[in-house]
């Protein structure tokens, strides 16, 4: 049980690095321009398959863009909105579940009520529509994921902080003198970064789908930057003729959501006390 642990982390980090690193070094590792058109090479199927093209390992698309480099180049989109998204989210999530649990009374009431404003809707419609309203960019798709992704960091860090506010080590550190948003910072919400590790992870994942579904609406960033939900867009129309277009970007996205969600459960399984009883 504990090789498997540490093999899925293992994996998962390993699928999320080379991620990361195929994203940073785009420019080196694309062999082409991802809005290079040559028309004279659309659709072929990939080198394997007996493409034409000697260069494009994963085949051309509908204009004659090398599929492997706009696959490459969308990694950096994906990973800065999951990234960024799941940040900003566990940011605001931490904080307001923070001082509702910490404070209560009027405080708690009003943050419960606003968790359940955002619940009423589902996450993915909520996106829709926020980004109807602010339009296309990287900016707005990740504010709008933003707004629909808090909630749950908000629930998981108020119920650990309404027990850790009544053990004794914060009733030691309030005896000595320390001031609430002190004992909050310093000896609560440290206490909560195992959580919110875990549910970062998971949500990541979940910001990536969600990513790719908008850009498949249209509803993502602008048509000129390389994403893989609109690779998939603009492939479904010649799944037929060119399967590659629509196969490889799905397969980007599976690959990533799978390491991920492999980390996560690695990290699940190490901080959860149960489970590391149960090993």
């Amino acid at each position: 049980m504990v090789r498997i642990r540490y093999l899925k982390i293992l994996l998962g980090g390993w699928i999320l690095f080379l991620l990361v690193v195929s994203g940073l070094a785009a420019p080196f590792l694309a062999p082409f321009d991802p809005q290079e058109q040559r028309l004279e090479s659309r659709l072929q199927p990939p080198t394997w398959m007996g493409g034409t093209s000697s260069s494009s390992w994963l085949g051309t698309d509908n204009l004659g863009r090398d599929i492997l480099s706009r696959i490459i180049y969308g990694s950096r989109i994906s990973l800065l909105v999951g990234a960024t998204t799941v940040i900003l989210a566990g940011l605001v999530g931490c904080f307001l579940g923070a001082i509702a649990g910490y404070f209560g009374h009027g405080t708690d009431e009003v943050v419960t009520k606003l968790t359940e404003i955002f619940l009423a809707f589902p996450f993915l419609l909520l996106a829709i529509a926020l980004m109807a309203f602010l339009g296309q960019g990287v900016v707005n798709i990740i504010l709008a994921l933003m707004m629909s992704r808090w909630v749950q960091y908000c629930r998981v860090v108020r119920g650990e902080v309404l027990s850790l506010k009544e053990r004794d080590f914060v009733t030691a550190a309030k005896a000595l003198g320390g001031r609430d948003f002190y004992v909050l910072l310093k000896h609560v919400v440290p206490n909560t970064f195992a959580s919110v590790t875990v549910i970062a992870t998971f949500a990541m994942a979940i910001v990536i789908i969600s990513e790719a579904s908008l850009s498949f609406l249209g509803l993502g960033v602008p048509a000129s930057i390389p994403t893989w939900g609109s690779m998939l867009s603009e492939g479904r129309s010649y799944m037929n003729r060119a399967p590659w277009l629509t196969i490889f970007p799905g397969l980007a996205i599976f690959i990533t959501v799978f390491g991920i969600n492999l980390l996560g459960d690695g990290l699940r399984d190490i901080f959860d006390p149960k489970l590391r009883r149960q090993t």
